[in-house]
């Protein structure tokens, strides 16, 4: 059974930097997708950020491209996404997901594993 969970979300003033943690278990991750969605009230749930697990393959969505910084280290079995130059609009609970595929994927409805979420707040 897959567990994912997150930490690291906080509080942040506009042009800060907090970085995010995904633990991963239950499963062998080399043939997996990991990657990072985000939520705002109201909002639908929006992609971030993918990594392949096998090489390291990453692909961002153009709004956090240049500041986010998705990664793994396949001694912990956990993925990370170090945020930078945060902005107000960035808040939002941010999700870690993963699914078994060979390419990375950016739509929600693609993966099938999903952790609880942590809030990520950034204050202008």
């Amino acid at each position: 059974q897959v567990q994912l969970v997150e930490s690291g979300g906080g509080l942040v003033q506009a042009g800060g930097s907090l970085r995010l943690s995904c633990a991963a278990s239950g499963r062998t991750f080399s043939g997996y997708v990991m990657g990072w969605f985000r939520q705002a009230p109201g909002k639908e749930r929006q992609f971030a950020a993918a990594i392949r697990w096998s090489d390291g393959t990453t692909y961002y969505a153009d709004s956090v491209k240049g500041r986010f910084t998705i990664s793994r280290d396949n001694a912990k079995n956990t993925v990370y996404l170090q945020m930078n130059r945060l902005k107000p609009e960035d808040t939002a609970v941010y999700y870690c997901a993963a699914v078994r595929r060979g390419t990375v994927v950016v739509s929600a409805q693609d993966y099938a594993y999903w952790g609880q979420g942590t809030q990520v707040t950034v204050s202008s």
